[in-house]
């Protein structure tokens, strides 16, 4: 039984500082050479000791980390390139299938994005621009206005703008008389997960279970905490009462998959478009002996219902947009969250 313990912020920021600890304890990258056969080993035991995904991931597609080694180590010399080397830990990488996993250097950075490549966009800034008209208002990071039929929108390109209390008391006041009110994050990569929060805390008159978290303790792939609940705090300022759709599709990322997963919590709230993107893990750097820094996913969250969302989060209502709509310069999931405030 899970013990539920409130995770406010101050508690997570011991949780990650306990985290960083571990991590640096452990990561012992200083015992490899500076060489491409160091640096490959260096890279694959980080992952190997702290990664948090590799058994999930090893259910959910059958990914054996101890196979990647042994597919990728041949393609290891001594004598090769640097551009060759970075090449191999990349495509090594991508294994993992995680867009929070990502290795730099001063050339490149090896980067995965295929959780949101080969699927429709379903997002045009261009006809959403038809929507948003030319005298929408900005308030640091939101963007909102006010639809024909009385239905507000907010859009929010990015959490790693500022998004502040006053911003959003202004905001909210403003849109106060329409009837709904749209939150499209759709191409939203993520950023800070504290925006989400102070935005999602408008939403909600109660502290609210919106998720589990857990940390390594070891450098087993099994090895963690037992899990910590999360609350979202109800914001103690103006607060909306009204029906919410919330927009996705798979560029929702990181944070913003974080937002979603707060917001699908919440009874007036419905998630309308595609799936998000995923990337539920907290992620943390360390470095290779040849001084190029990886990011990987350290620290696995869950939902409420203990949940994995690291490959997404299924909408309430899916809807993709059409070829003819678009040519009409027409969103289609926009309108789709209009019919279903104005019921």
């Amino acid at each position: 039984m899970v013990n539920c313990k409130i995770v406010n912020k101050r508690n997570r920021v011991f949780l990650l500082t306990s985290i960083l600890l571990f991590l640096s304890s452990c990561t012992k990258v200083e015992t490899y050479e500076d060489t491409p056969t160091g640096n490959f080993e260096a890279l694959w035991h980080i992952i190997d000791e702290n990664y948090c995904f590799l058994d999930y991931k090893a259910e959910e597609y059958g990914l054996d980390w101890a196979a990647v080694y042994r597919k990728y180590k041949p393609r290891i010399a001594d004598g090769m390139s640097d551009a060759g080397l970075f090449e191999v830990l990349g495509d090594m990488l991508d294994e993992l299938r995680d867009g929070h996993v990502n290795l730099y250097a001063a050339h490149d950075v090896a980067r995965y994005w295929d959780f949101r490549e080969g699927y429709a966009t379903n997002f045009s800034e261009e006809i959403q621009a038809r929507y948003l008209g030319t005298d929408y208002k900005i308030a640091s990071g939101l963007r909102y206005t006010i639809l024909p039929d009385n239905i507000g929108y907010i859009y929010v390109p990015s959490f790693s703008n500022s998004i502040g209390e006053g911003n959003l008391d202004e905001c909210l006041a403003a849109l106060a008389l329409c009837r709904g009110l749209i939150i499209d994050v759709r191409n939203n990569g993520g950023g800070n997960l504290s925006y989400a929060e102070t935005l999602a805390a408008r939403f909600t008159n109660e502290h609210m279970l919106t998720g589990y978290v857990c940390h390594k303790t070891g450098p087993g792939h099994s090895d963690f905490s037992d899990p910590e609940p999360i609350y979202l705090k109800s914001s103690d300022r103006l607060r909306w009462q009204k029906r919410v759709c919330v927009l996705t599709n798979r560029s929702s990322y990181s944070a913003t998959n974080d937002f979603v997963k707060m917001m699908r919590q919440l009874p007036m709230t419905t998630v309308v478009g595609d799936r998000t993107g995923g990337g539920s893990g907290l992620p943390f750097s360390s470095e290779l002996p040849c001084g190029w820094s990886v990011r990987f996913s350290a620290c696995p969250s869950f939902d409420a219902g203990m949940q994995h969302t690291e490959f997404g989060i299924e909408p309430d209502v899916k809807v993709e947009t059409t070829d003819e709509d678009r040519a009409r310069g027409v969103d289609t999931i926009i309108e789709k969250a209009r019919e279903l405030l104005a019921k």
